[in-house]
């Protein structure tokens, strides 16, 4: 079987999908299960499992993905599958919708846009029109790791998705390139770590935030990938939020004049361990180059269903829900005080901060007011306690005398 395996099966495993992106990014893969006892135990344990239909293809594809237990080089981690659904189900994709990941990794955030759309608007894809679509030309991915392009591509296949265009690009280096104003929807968390030379960014990204910090860099690309009209939803850590150099200033700024800024979730530090602790929040904005933020709408996130140390076990605090059932009844929330979890924010307010987006600049914190006792009746039980000490240090005199 082993070399059955290694001769046959997996050169024709590389070959599935001819021409398609998952044939090219599978052509210089290897086989390399060391030996033939470690096959043997991989295929009895595969075969003790219902792998007839696409949902358990993909469940224990993305199971296999969640046991990844480093992170990857130049920034990048997991995003954890409840965070990735969450975003995926406020954003609510349509068919009709082009969805690009810029910085795609494993394609998780592709995957779980196509199983909404399969359960959201199952009688859609009934249309050869919409299904061709769904199939050929709704998912973009790019990424510039070729194991990640690999395993992306695979993960799409495996969840039923026949010819997504899942390709090698340096994103920050070629900018958006030929698919500017592009996309309906960017679903993404792109790497945070580092900074680049301008030499080596691209100038149109430049344009939008002059600065050399990546975390910028890839707002600015979701930017000039959407078309008007076109809705993002995209991770940053906390210093895109606050940041008080005049690339943070007017990277918000644009976001919060030119375009429309829907809202901020902020999610707690935990959430990425044991990648990493960072702080991070999700942006929701619409790109309409004419402006429109009215009110932003704030979430701080303090549970989200796993304990927030390494370990990350699963805990009933959960404010995932809650989230999404007051993101989708939002006009509910305009009476919400900011001492609450949620709470919106008018745009003079967030302009008077200068462009901060940081939660806790509008979030409001009720002390307990703690009454203590007046200082004169402290005083008079220190002394009552110095004379019973006084007379209990007389009675041992004499007892010594």
């Amino acid at each position: 079987m082993f070399k059955t395996v290694g001769d046959e099966v997996f050169p024709f495993l590389k070959q599935l999908g001819t021409n398609s992106t998952y044939s090219q990014h599978m052509k210089d893969a290897r086989f390399t299960i060391p030996t033939p006892a470690l096959l043997h135990k991989v295929v009895d344990m595969l075969d003790s499992i219902p792998l007839t239909d696409r949902d358990t293809n993909g469940d224990l594809y993305e199971y296999l993905l969640s046991k990844i237990a480093s992170a990857g080089v130049n920034g990048q981690f997991r995003t954890p599958r409840h965070i990735i659904d969450l975003m995926v189900k406020m954003m609510a994709p349509t068919p009709t919708d082009e969805i690009c990941d810029p910085a795609c990794g494993t394609a998780g955030f592709l995957v779980a846009a196509s199983e909404y759309i399969r359960e959201a608007h199952s009688d859609a894809l009934l249309d050869a029109k919409q299904r061709n679509h769904f199939h050929n030309s709704m998912f973009h991915g790019y990424d510039f790791d070729s194991t990640m392009l690999r395993i992306g591509s695979m993960n799409m296949l495996l969840h039923g998705i026949e010819s997504p265009d899942i390709r090698y690009r340096d994103s920050l280096s070629e900018g958006a390139s030929g698919d500017t104003a592009r996309y309906s929807l960017i679903l993404a968390n792109p790497p945070f770590a580092g900074s680049l030379d301008y030499e080596s960014t691209a100038q149109d990204l430049l344009s939008v935030a002059k600065t050399k910090k990546t975390e910028l860099l890839f707002v600015a690309l979701f930017l000039k990938l959407l078309k008007p009209g076109g809705r993002a939803a995209v991770i940053v850590p906390d210093g895109v939020l606050f940041g008080s150099s005049k690339a943070h200033k007017d990277l918000r700024r644009t976001i919060v004049e030119n375009q429309k800024l829907d809202a901020v979730v902020k999610l707690p530090s935990g959430v990425f361990r044991p990648y990493a602790g960072v702080s991070t929040a999700i942006l929701f904005f619409t790109k309409t180059e004419s402006g429109g933020t009215d009110e932003v709408w704030f979430y701080d996130v303090q549970a989200d269903g796993f304990s927030l140390d390494d370990k990350r076990n699963a805990i009933d605090a959960n404010d995932l829900p809650d989230v999404l059932a007051r993101w989708q009844n939002r006009d509910a929330e305009k009476e919400r005080a900011r001492t609450e979890k949620s709470f919106m924010v008018p745009k003079a307010d967030i302009v008077a901060q200068d462009y901060d987006l940081s939660l806790n600049r509008y979030k409001e914190i009720v002390y307990d007011e703690v009454e203590h006792r007046a200082p004169l009746d402290i005083i008079t039980d220190i002394e009552q306690l110095e004379d019973e000490i006084a007379k209990g240090l007389a009675e041992l005199k004499d007892l010594l005398a």
